[in-house]
Parts: C-alpha cells; structure tokens; sequence
C-alpha cells in the first residue's frame, strides 16, 4: 500500500499541514481565499466539515499539486475531479504534438521532458548526447534523468563540474520535496545524495560573470558547457499534463555551438 493510500488523516488535519508546509498563518491562508479565520480554523480542528468547493479554493490558494487535491477531496468524503490520463491515450494527442513540435523545433541543442519524478517521457535526437557511454541499465524504461546523469556509471564519468553541479541538482530535488511532500521524491533525493561525489551541504557561491550554474561535460575529446530551461503546460487540469515538464540545454559557449551543429550535420 502506498503512503498516499495508507495515509487516513481527517481532511483537516491535512490542510493545516499544507497551510504549515507553505509557512502561511490561518489569517493569511484565510485571507487570500475569502474565508473568514474562525471557519478555517473550525475545518482545521474537525469542527466543520468543508464544501467540495471550499476544498478546492483552499487547494488552489495552497497551490497543492492536482494529485493531491484529488486525495484532500476524498478525505474529505467527495469524489476526485482531476484525471490523470496517460501520455499514449488518444485524448492526449494534441499534448504530445506540442511536446514533440518543441522538442523538434529545439534541435540541433538537447531537450528532454520528464514527469515529475525526472522520468524521460521523450527526448529530442540531440538528447542521444547525454546517453552515450551510459551502462546499459540505466538505459532501460523508465530512464530517470537524474540517476543517469549522477551515477557513476552514468554522465557523471564526463561531467567536469560534477560537485558543483550536483549540488545544485541535489538541492533543486530537495525544494520539490518539501513543496510536494511526495515520499518517492524524498527516497530518490536519498539515493541521488548517496551515489559517491564530493557534495557538501552548502552550495559554493557562484563565480565573478557567471549567470547560472553550467552543465560542462566532456564528449568526442570536447569540452561543453550548457544552461537549460524548464517550461511546463499553463494552465493544466489533468495531472498527466501537470506534471510534465520539459528541460531545454542550450550552448553557453562558441565551442559548443559549434560542436552540436556540427554534430548535427548543420
């Protein structure tokens, strides 16, 4: 059984651990969603059971993912209104058009959409650089972009920054646990720190011109530096769609520029 599934708190009780997860006071919480404090506090403490609509309107404001509101509606005894529609479904035709008219229009440079646990959903044909040298089990479905990329059987044999790098990395999975509360996040943040690499707890301030924090990596005798960008659907009510993501490298020097296009054949 699943924590989710395992998880019997009332629905008060769950709301006041996302109010305290977001660090707002019932008078805040209670303020940006037009409800008085005293009836708040009376759902938090069980006192007044909330309308499907208020569930949703203190979801919204706590900016809970899709997932789990679905899971505060049935604490709270009404039915989930959020599908979770697989990526292959017809229905999702058009996503996975935008998806790959985006990958597509990315090349000759890396782009890759994952879900939420950095599972590779789908990849552009520049991707097949990341990939190259990998062992072969952590090529096989479904590939988790951060275990490829921190093994040491994976990326991390030609990351040149690997500790700064995965520091940074490291700490971006941990933000998304405590903003998710997801158990399987947190167990892949412990994998992910456990993997062999100078990482310390502290992340060394940033150099004199640098803008962000670069993915350099050796390839072909090369050296590489790259910068992404991650860009999600706007306004998504099927979790599917929520969760997905899509990661986009770009060059960060000449000498990359150069390389991908030539490797390209541009």
């Amino acid at each position: 059984m699943t924590a989710a599934l395992s998880d019997v708190r009332p629905i008060g009780e769950r709301l006041r651990a996302w109010r305290r997860r977001r660090r707002l006071s019932q008078l805040e919480l209670a303020s940006a969603a037009g409800v008085s404090t005293r009836h708040l506090s009376f759902v938090e403490t069980g006192r007044s059971a909330p309308s499907r609509e208020m569930v949703l309107r203190l979801a919204e404001h706590l900016d809970v993912p899709l997932r789990d509101r679905n899971l505060l509606l049935v604490a709270a005894g009404y039915a989930p209104v959020f599908a979770e529609t697989p990526i292959h479904e017809p229905r999702m035709d058009a996503v996975r058009a935008a998806l790959r008219q985006v990958l597509n229009g990315h090349e000759p440079y890396p782009a890759v959409v994952v879900d939420r646990f950095w599972n590779l959903v789908d990849a552009n044909g520049a991707a097949a650089l990341f990939m190259e040298g990998a062992a072969p089990e952590l090529l096989e479905p479904p590939v988790n972009v951060l275990r490829l990329s921190m093994h040491p059987d994976g990326m991390a044999r030609n990351i040149l920054n690997l500790a700064e790098w995965r520091a940074h990395m490291i700490d971006r999975v941990r933000r998304h646990v405590a903003l998710t509360a997801d158990a399987s996040l947190a167990r892949l943040h412990r994998e992910l720190r456990a993997f062999p690499g100078d990482v310390g707890e502290a992340i060394a301030p940033p150099e004199g011109g640098e803008v962000v924090v670069p993915l350099r990596m050796r390839a072909d005798g090369r050296e590489l530096s790259f910068f992404s960008t991650i860009a999600t659907f706007g306004t998504p009510v099927d979790i599917t769609v929520a969760e997905l993501a899509i990661e986009s490298f770009y060059p960060a020097d000449e000498a990359t520029t150069a390389f991908l296009r030539e490797r390209a054949g541009w």
